[in-house]
């Protein structure tokens, strides 16, 4: 499936909440990239839960502390699609795409699918609350 194939909404705001949305999942891949913790710190809603490719789930904390530590750095992300719903205050993204970098000092090439799922703040910024990766083979 590719992002065409999602239903966005039906009205102009819904489209333009999508494009808000993919706009975020797009800061957040070059925050991973560069490792900007105080990019990441405004993206990621304080109650984050990631499920990762261990199964074992993380939290908003133990992300930007992998980023920050250096513990993870990335050299690599390459979106090869990315399909977005959205639905009132809450928008999901399917990322398909190649991740490059170092955990723990190893080395790893993945080509992953992330599903991430978003909420509307106050400010009505998006943020990201619950995320799952996976691999793509």
């Amino acid at each position: 499936m590719k992002d065409d194939d999602f239903p966005v909404g039906t009205g102009d705001a819904d489209s333009a909440r999508a494009e808000e949305l993919r706009a975020a999942e797009r800061r957040l891949q070059r925050a991973q990239l560069s490792s900007d913790v105080a990019e990441l710190d405004r993206l990621i809603d304080d109650r984050l839960v990631f499920t990762g490719p261990d199964g074992r789930l993380y939290s908003k904390q133990d992300d930007l502390h992998a980023h920050r530590s250096g513990r993870q750095t990335m050299t690599r992300v390459d979106e090869e699609d990315l399909a977005v719903l959205v639905a009132d205050g809450t928008g999901v993204t399917w990322f398909l795409g190649t991740l490059e970098g170092t955990l723990a000092g190893e080395p790893f090439v993945a080509r992953v699918r992330y599903t991430r799922t978003w909420i509307l703040d106050a400010g009505e910024e998006w943020r990201l609350l619950a995320a799952h990766v996976g691999p793509a083979g």
